[in-house]
């Protein structure tokens, strides 16, 4: 059975809870949802949807990377937007990070996210084998 391992990194925000940042077991990795927050400040990012896309995206590459992928084997995302009215405007800098073979997408709106965030992103990938 494969061994959970908990990853966590300097490089994206602490968990503002009881949870981990993301999980290895095996070849997967799963991602806890990123905000657009600034790791350094702990606060979101300032300039609306798109730079906290951005943010969160970052935040998901930083910590996908600390589990040993990179974006380019994330298999799944899920996007949580505060307003679905923002979509195309998240979903232009979500085209920035995923430029060749996306991986499968949700998005939904919810109805309030941590901090007052406006998005977001969890993530799953499946390491190359060996």
């Amino acid at each position: 059975m494969p061994q959970k391992q908990i990853i966590s990194t300097e490089n994206a925000p602490k968990a503002i809870g009881p949870y981990s940042a993301g999980i290895r077991s095996g070849q997967f990795v799963f991602t806890a949802g990123q905000l657009g927050i600034d790791p350094q400040t702990g606060e979101l990012v300032s300039g609306g949807i798109e730079a906290e896309t951005r943010q969160a995206l970052t935040n998901l590459k930083h910590v996908l990377e600390a589990g040993g992928v990179s974006l380019a084997e994330v298999v799944k995302t899920t996007v949580f937007l505060r307003d679905i009215n923002d979509f195309s405007r998240m979903n232009a800098v979500y085209a920035e990070f995923f430029t060749q073979n996306p991986p499968a997408r949700s998005a939904v709106q919810v109805a309030a996210l941590p901090k007052g965030g406006a998005v977001e992103i969890e993530a799953v990938a499946v390491a190359a084998a060996g």
